[in-house]
């Protein structure tokens, strides 16, 4: 079975992805090897951030790598926090911090509609195997609400659950989340590709 590189840290985001590609590849986390796979998100968007991952990595692994980038894009803040979700308030500001911000942000605002936003890229040898997007609509809370999934999730009311993914259960979460349908999309395209070329 062919190595699958995840360029994530993140054990949320880890255990979707292998939950999803785990019977067509042999997956793995970083740090692979000893490389740790850390490069400095430097893209305009969501495809170019995802593909400086997946790039990155598969050039210092020689494995292939998939490698994503995603955000909370909420609509009276002009899409904040969007690309900068994970370094929201700073690198090292907790998530509850982060959460509360956009929440106080928002004290005063009518429209409280926000969308999680997935970019993927499949990366390998011959460069880029495949793109995959997804996205769910949904409005931030007031407060959180319930204490699954991770990041944004506890401030974020999906429209298709009726609930927090703070309080759907994983396999909710998983059937209508934005990194879930962009793994589909991607899934989709591979269907017609030998990846064992790539």
């Amino acid at each position: 079975m062919q190595k699958l590189i995840i360029a994530t840290h993140n054990k949320g985001k880890f255990k979707e992805f292998k939950r999803m590609f785990g019977s067509i590849f042999e997956v793995h986390a970083l740090p692979y090897n000893g490389f740790d796979g850390d490069v400095e998100e430097t893209g305009t968007t969501y495809y170019e951030n995802a593909l400086l991952k997946a790039k990155f990595v598969y050039e210092n692994t020689g494995e292939l790598c998939i490698a994503d980038d995603s955000g909370l894009s909420v609509t009276s803040l002009n899409g904040e926090p969007g690309l900068y979700s994970a370094r929201y308030g700073g690198e090292n500001t907790p998530q509850k911090v982060k959460n509360q911000m956009i929440i106080d942000r928002l004290a005063d605002k009518t429209d409280r509609s926000a969308k999680f936003i997935c970019c993927l890229v499949l990366y390998g040898k011959n460069g880029v195997v495949a793109v995959g997007n997804g996205e769910v609509e949904g409005k931030i809370l007031f407060t959180e609400e319930g204490s699954g999934g991770f990041g944004y999730d506890p401030i974020f009311y999906c429209n298709e659950l009726n609930k927090s993914f703070g309080v759907a259960s994983e396999d909710e979460k998983n059937s209508v989340s934005h990194r879930s349908r962009a793994i589909t999309d991607l899934l989709n395209k591979l269907k017609d590709i030998d990846v064992n070329n790539k």
